[in-house]
């Protein structure tokens, strides 16, 4: 089996949410679940972002699903979705 990069979008519950915060926390979240490769930010609409973050994890089923859930958790997270899956 390889590696699978994981691309998630991970959207705020509003134009005030501290993304700095959100991103220290997917970072203790995934620690020693998933390698992060990198993160960004999108501009979506009327100044709300997106956090952007690219994962890498071991290609086995369910763990994309698995992050999803752990992310999802993440205070003043609305929701997050799966943007991208590549085998790398």
């Amino acid at each position: 089996m390889g590696d699978v990069l994981i691309t998630y979008k991970i959207m705020p519950t509003g134009v005030d949410v501290d993304l700095d915060q959100i991103k220290k926390d997917v970072e203790e979240k995934l620690a020693g679940i998933a390698k992060i490769n990198d993160f960004s930010v999108e501009d979506i609409a009327f100044g709300l972002k997106a956090l952007i973050v690219r994962v890498i994890v071991k290609d086995e089923g369910g763990i994309s699903d698995k992050i999803e859930s752990l992310l999802q958790d993440i205070d003043n997270v609305q929701g997050v979705v799966v943007n991208e899956v590549t085998l790398i």
